[in-house]
C-alpha cells in the first residue's frame, strides 16, 4: 500500500479554511511581469498556484503584472501564455493589471481624501535618504502635510501629464518610524511618460507594485495569493492598504524560492546572456526558460514532475539540476522511441555478405512499452558503426569490435573483424568482417555468446542528420555568487555541433514533438532549425549522470 503524500504548509492553511467554512472555494492567481520570459523559478510558481485549484475546488486566473511600460512587450505575454498552456495548465480569467488601471487611481484618491497619501515634489534620492535605516528612524518629508485638496489638484496635474518624469509621487502617509522600511511612506504612484503595450498613451501616471498587486488580488478576490519570500516585508503593506481601503480581504502567503545549481534565473542576467550573444536566443535550448526547456526536449509531465519532487518549504535551498536531469530520463525512457544513429563513423564492409542484398530487420521501437510496436531496419552488405566501437590493439575488457573479436549488430547479426583497411598515412578507412548467418533474434545461432552489441546504420539508407549536444551553460554551481562577471563560468562545452551524423530511415518521417532515444547516446528531439535542407536534432539529455562522475572526480 503506497504511503499517502504529506500536505505542504500551504495545503494544510487551504484545508483549515475549507474546514473551517471561510471559503466555498479557493481562488489562485499567477502574476507574471510580461519582461521576460519564463523561466524554471516560475514553473514552480505556476505548479503550485495551478496544482491547488486542481487538488480543491476554485480556480486560478493568470494576471499579468504589466505596470512598467518601459519593460513590457506582448512578446513576453504571448510567450507566458504558450508556456503556461504547454506545462498542462489553463487559467479561468486571463487578466491584467491594466484592467484596473481606472479602479487604482480611484483607489489612490479616496487615499489622499481620508489622509493617508500625499504628492511629494522630492526626487527618488530625496525620498531614499528619507527612509533611514533599520535602526534609525526616516525623516518626513516637508511635503506630508499638504492639504487634502492641494493632493488632491496635484495628483489629477499628474494624471494629466502637466509634470515630467520623476518630478512628484503620490507616497502613503503611514510612519517614518515603522520598524518595517517599506511602511515608511512608500511610493504608491510615479510618473513615467511612456507608450503601453494595451492602454497606449492614455495614462502617464503608473502604480507601483504594492499599490497595485494586493488591490488586484482583492477585486479578482484572490483567496491566497502565494509569493515567494522576498516579499515577506510586502505583506504588512498589502494589509494596510486592503485595511484602509476597506475592500475585499486577500491574504498573501509566502514559500522559498528554489534556486538551481550550474544556472541562472535572474532575469536581468538572462536578458544579459540573450542581448551580449552568448546564447542565441531566450529559448535557446541551455536556457532554463521553460521555451528552452520545451525546445530542448523536455516534457511538461518531466517538469511538473521535478516541481512536485522539490516541494514547498518556507526556507530557500540549492536544488541539483541533476534532479531535473533524472526527472527528464525517467519520463522520456518510457515514452522515447528507439532509433540508431552512428555520430562519428568507420564503415564496415561484411565481405561475405551478398552484394546488392538487402534485408529488413525488425527491431522494438520502446521496450518500455506495454503495447510493442516494431520498425523494419535495412540491413545491407555495408554499413557505419561508432569510430569508438573498433579499438586495433584493444584493452583486456574492451567488449567491444577488434581484430579477431566478435560483436552483435543490434537487430542483426553477430560479426567478428578479419582485416583492417588503412590509406597510406595510416588512417582506418574501413574493416572487413564475415557475419554468422542465422544469428539475428530467434533463428538458430542466436544464442551464440558475444560480450557487446552495436547500433549500426546501413550506409545506402543512411541519412545524413546534424546533431546539437546541449550541456549545462556554466561549469560552477553557483555563478552568480562568483567573484567577478558571472559570464566569465559559462561552459565553453555547452554546446557542440556534430554536422553530419547518420541516421537509420525512419527519423525522414520525425515530428517536432517526438521524442527519441539514440542507442547508447541518449534522449534526442527534432529542432526548430530544421528546414528541407537538413533534419536537425538536440540532445535532451544523456542517458546517465556525466556530470555525477566528473564530481567524484574532483
Amino acid at each position: 500500500m503506497s504511503e499517502e503524500k504529506s500536505l505542504n504548509f500551504i495545503e494544510e492553511i487551504i484545508e483549515e479554511d475549507l474546514r473551517k467554512g471561510n471559503y466555498k472555494e479557493i481562488v489562485t492567481r499567477f502574476p507574471p511581469e510580461p519582461n521576460g520570459y519564463l523561466h524554471l523559478g516560475h514553473a514552480s510558481s505556476i505548479c503550485l498556484n495551478f496544482g491547488l485549484t486542481k487538488k480543491y475546488p476554485g480556480y486560478t486566473n493568470l494576471r499579468f503584472d504589466d505596470t512598467n511600460p518601459t519593460t513590457e512587450e506582448t512578446e513576453y505575454v504571448d510567450s507566458i501564455k504558450e508556456d503556461v498552456k504547454w506545462l498542462g495548465f489553463e487559467w479561468k480569467n486571463e487578466r491584467y493589471a491594466s484592467d484596473y488601471f481606472d479602479t487604482m487611481y480611484d483607489y489612490a484618491v479616496s487615499l489622499i481624501k481620508k489622509g493617508l497619501a500625499y504628492v511629494d515634489d522630492s526626487t527618488s534620492e530625496e525620498i531614499a535618504a528619507m527612509k533611514g535605516t533599520p535602526t534609525e528612524h526616516g525623516k518626513e518629508s516637508s511635503y506630508r502635510n499638504r492639504s487634502i485638496e492641494e493632493n488632491l489638484d496635484l495628483f489629477d496635474q499628474m494624471k494629466q501629464g502637466a509634470f515630467p518624469d520623476g518630478s512628484r509621487t503620490l507616497r502613503a502617509k503611514i510612519d517614518m518610524a515603522h520598524v518595517n522600511m517599506l511602511m515608511r511612506d512608500p511610493v504608491l504612484y510615479r510618473i513615467k511618460h511612456a507608450h503601453h503595450h494595451r492602454t497606449g498613451d492614455k495614462w502617464c501616471i503608473y502604480p507601483m507594485y504594492d499599490m497595485a498587486h494586493g488591490q488586484s488580488d482583492s477585486i479578482e478576490q484572490v483567496t491566497h495569493s502565494i509569493c515567494t519570500l522576498e516579499f515577506v516585508p510586502h505583506r504588512e503593506l498589502y494589509d494596510w492598504l486592503i485595511e484602509k481601503l476597506e475592500i475585499y480581504p486577500s491574504h498573501q502567503y509566502e514559500f522559498a524560492r528554489r534556486n538551481i545549481n550550474y544556472t541562472v534565473t535572474s532575469k536581468r542576467k538572462l536578458l544579459q546572456l540573450v542581448n551580449e550573444r552568448y546564447v542565441t536566443s531566450w529559448d535557446d535550448p541551455r536556457m532554463p526558460t521553460i521555451s528552452g526547456l520545451r525546445r530542448r526536449g523536455y516534457t511538461p509531465e518531466s517538469i511538473r514532475d521535478f516541481c512536485d519532487r522539490i516541494g514547498v518549504a518556507k526556507r530557500e535551498n540549492m536544488v541539483d539540476v541533476g534532479l531535473l536531469e533524472f526527472c527528464v530520463r525517467e519520463h522520456l525512457n518510457k515514452i522515447a522511441l528507439r532509433r540508431m544513429v552512428v555520430f562519428d563513423p568507420v564503415k564496415i564492409i561484411i565481405t561475405d555478405y551478398p552484394e546488392g542484398q538487402l534485408e529488413m530487420v525488425p527491431s522494438e521501437d520502446n521496450p518500455e512499452d506495454e503495447n510493442k510496436t516494431y520498425r523494419d531496419i535495412p540491413f545491407s552488405r555495408e554499413i557505419y558503426i561508432e569510430r569508438e566501437d573498433f579499438m586495433e590493439d584493444p584493452p583486456k575488457k574492451f567488449f567491444r569490435l577488434a581484430p579477431g573479436q566478435m560483436v552483435r549488430l543490434k537487430s542483426a547479426y553477430v560479426i567478428k573483424c578479419d582485416e583492417v583497411i588503412k590509406d597510406d598515412l595510416g588512417n582506418i578507412i574501413a574493416l572487413h568482417c564475415t557475419h554468422i548467418p542465422n544469428s539475428k533474434t530467434g533463428e538458430a545461432n542466436a544464442n551464440i555468446k558475444v560480450k557487446g552489441t552495436l547500433h549500426w546504420v546501413s550506409i545506402l539508407h543512411a541519412v545524413p542528420v546534424e546533431i546539437r549536444l546541449y550541456d549545462r551553460l556554466f561549469k560552477v554551481e553557483d555563478p552568480s555568487s562568483e567573484e567577478g562577471d558571472f559570464k566569465e563560468y559559462i561552459n565553453p562545452d555547452s554546446l557542440q555541433i556534430i554536422k553530419t551524423a547518420y541516421a537509420e530511415p525512419a527519423l525522414k518521417t520525425s515530428k517536432f514533438n517526438d521524442r527519441y532515444q539514440f542507442l547508447r547516446k541518449g534522449y534526442f528531439m527534432l529542432d526548430k532549425d530544421t528546414s528541407e535542407e537538413g533534419l536537425i536534432f538536440n540532445r535532451t539529455v544523456t542517458l546517465k549522470d556525466t556530470w555525477a562522475k566528473e564530481s567524484k572526480k574532483d
